[in-house]
């Protein structure tokens, strides 16, 4: 985060104390000129340090996820699939989208959490932004498109539960272009961590890592899948901490790494060395490896008994910026995450419905104790 001068800092202890003193009686208290106020205050605002006009100043703390949003449906077959008829299938709706899952999660664990996508004006965006708002989301930047379809990813099962088919409308995320983001941008800038799946294009992915630098907020990103890591640039400095899974390392990096803990150490190091601050890499049940400027750790998976895998990744995830924003060291917040992760594959739902942080820590004996040695693996 760029540092403050001392008359910026200044010009926000004023306002803070005064919100509603004009640039005139602000240039008097600070012994400079109104155009200069004018100057600093565009600048702080830009910053994110103040959210437009009216001096209105960020909630610290604040989380801002930006990406997809998505009408998930299911179709479980009842009898193996026949092509070229109608199949008798048992169908379920749910809300999806590796962004929409997060800030859910986020909000169900207390953070202050700010969404930035894009819906339709049907009735499936609406239901979503009303399920989102429900959960203590804030909604207010996502864009309504009366001329797009709420995104949508259907899934058609075997009997045994393996994907027959999956088929995605995802066409409304090219709409979250970089001049969109400008204009919610001090929504976004106003953040102290900033979440974006790889379901933004790659200009839009570009902008944010461009622009964050000169920003006060932390990001994170998402690869979301091994097709969608392509949209992210080969020099990933100005990324703080990049999620990825092994198949889409091996994807981005276009290259083989072996399957096992020093291969995720070797993929995360790799991406490590391309710009990113931190890499939280996960291979399944191998676990997730942690890799920062200071050391390279493991973190194994927990336990369960899984009913659905579905949203267990994005729930790592939030579990991990949210108890990361709160001052745990990576690793433990992964840790957490991976808690998090576990729970929810023990429920249908893609968000574990009894999540909250009185229920994390109800459960944090399922975790065992940490145990770092040498070689900088941690063990449950």
């Amino acid at each position: 985060m760029p540092e403050l001068s001392q008359i910026e800092l200044s010009l926000l202890r004023l306002i803070r104390e005064d919100p509603f003193a004009g640039q005139q009686e602000m240039a008097h208290r600070l012994g400079i000129s109104r155009p200069a106020v004018a100057a600093h205050v565009m600048r702080l605002t830009e910053r994110g340090h103040i959210l437009g006009r009216g001096y209105v100043l960020p909630q610290e703390g604040r989380i801002v996820a930006i990406g997809g949003a998505v009408i998930d449906r299911k179709y479980h077959a009842r009898a193996p699939l026949i092509a070229g008829t109608s199949n008798p299938v048992e169908g379920t709706r749910s809300f999806g989208g590796v962004a929409r899952n997060v800030a859910e999660n986020l909000a169900l664990l207390g953070a202050s959490t700010g969404f930035v996508s894009a819906v339709g004006t049907d009735e499936s965006g609406r239901d979503l932004l009303r399920h989102l708002r429900e959960r203590g989301v804030d909604t207010a930047h996502v864009l309504s498109l009366p001329d797009q379809r709420t995104a949508e990813y259907a899934a058609i099962l075997e009997p045994g539960g393996d994907l027959a088919y999956g088929i995605a409308d995802m066409a409304i995320f090219d709409a979250l272009t970089p001049e969109m983001m400008d204009s919610v941008w001090p929504a976004v800038a106003s953040a102290s961590l900033v979440f974006a799946d790889c379901n933004l294009p790659a200009a839009t992915l570009a902008a944010l890592i461009e622009k964050r630098p000169r920003s006060r907020f932390s990001l994170a990103v998402d690869a979301v899948s091994t097709p969608k890591v392509a949209r992210l640039p080969r020099e990933l400095k100005g990324i703080d901490l990049l999620f990825m899974n092994f198949d889409e390392a091996c994807a981005w990096k276009n290259c083989i790494f072996t399957r096992d803990i020093k291969g995720m150490m070797d993929a995360a190091n790799a991406l490590h060395e391309a710009g990113a601050a931190a890499v939280v890499l996960s291979c399944g049940t191998l676990g997730v490896v942690v890799h920062t400027k200071d050391a390279v750790s493991h973190v194994p998976v927990v336990e369960a008994n899984p009913v659905d895998m579905t949203g267990a990744g994005d729930a790592m995830i939030a579990g991990t910026l949210n108890f990361y924003s709160r001052n745990d060291t990576l690793v433990e917040a992964v840790r957490k995450g991976a808690l998090i992760g576990s729970l929810t594959t023990e429920t249908p739902a893609s968000v574990h419905p009894e999540l909250s942080t009185d229920f994390v820590e109800a459960c944090l004996h399922r975790l065992g104790p940490s145990v770092t040695n040498g070689d900088h693996l941690v063990r449950n």
